[in-house]
């Protein structure tokens, strides 16, 4: 009979349990958490009330290209990039099946075109040049970091396997933006960089979106703004593309 009785308790006590986690009901708080830090809640443990939180450490890692007078995917496959995404998420939503994210990024980017940026400082113009036999340079690359306030409005369903689309922009600030020239002379590995871009834009703002499960999306993104400003420049818009993951 014992046996019998033990049984039936720890029955209950597996039933019990995935009631209280499956976060399936509307009324019904999930205590997981996506990402490497699923059961992290900090000094103290989470209150089985608090409404959970979801995507507030992203990392976007991609590949990067330009719109405009030249045409996407005619730069080298290698040219990847990532974006560190701190976020508030701020539930809109009873079960936060809808919420609002608004933090903090940092954008690094790199595109390789194996070409030239030619830089007028006179005119203060950029201009892409195609490459030619007299250059020495094996390979090229523009590299550029920045940063932004981005925010979005996010769409999930129920429970902790949810699907999700965030939906947002970024306005921020390009810090840094160079050429980088590789080359080998004698033997050596050379690098030069060039930040003398008289006409780049410093102010960015751009559309992205993320679609995907749990803490995997794909991720898309298009910078407005050309990357310089002097009309006679050649025409650039950043666009990324790639795969989100949320840590926490």
């Amino acid at each position: 009979m014992t046996k019998y009785i033990l049984g039936f308790l720890v029955c209950c006590m597996a039933l019990n349990s995935s009631a209280q986690y499956d976060g399936k009901g509307s009324d019904e708080i999930s205590r997981y958490r996506p990402g490497v830090f699923w059961f992290f809640t900090g000094m103290r443990p989470a209150k089985p009330t608090k409404l959970n939180k979801y995507d507030r450490l992203i990392m976007d890692v991609t590949y990067n290209d330009w719109l405009g007078d030249r045409d996407l995917f005619k730069n080298h496959w290698a040219s990847f990039g990532l974006n560190t995404n701190f976020i508030f998420d701020i539930p809109l939503t009873k079960g936060n099946k809808v919420s609002l994210g608004i933090g903090v990024a940092h954008q690094y980017t790199a595109i390789r075109h194996n070409n030239h940026l030619m830089v007028d400082p006179i005119a203060k113009t950029t201009t892409f040049m195609a490459k030619d036999s007299t250059d020495v340079f094996s390979r090229s690359s523009l590299v550029g970091n920045s940063f932004s306030i981005p925010i979005e409005l996010r769409f999930r369903n129920e429970g902790w396997k949810h699907f999700k689309l965030h939906i947002g922009g970024k306005i921020g600030y390009q810090a840094q933006l160079s050429s980088k020239y590789i080359s080998k002379i004698d033997g050596y590995k050379q690098v030069v960089r060039d930040n003398r871009f008289y006409d780049a834009n410093k102010l960015i703002y751009s559309a992205h979106v993320r679609i995907g499960m749990r803490n995997w999306a794909l991720f898309a993104s298009y910078n407005f703004n050309t990357l310089f400003s002097n009309k006679n420049s050649t025409k650039l818009n950043a666009v990324q593309m790639g795969l989100s993951i949320s840590w926490f």
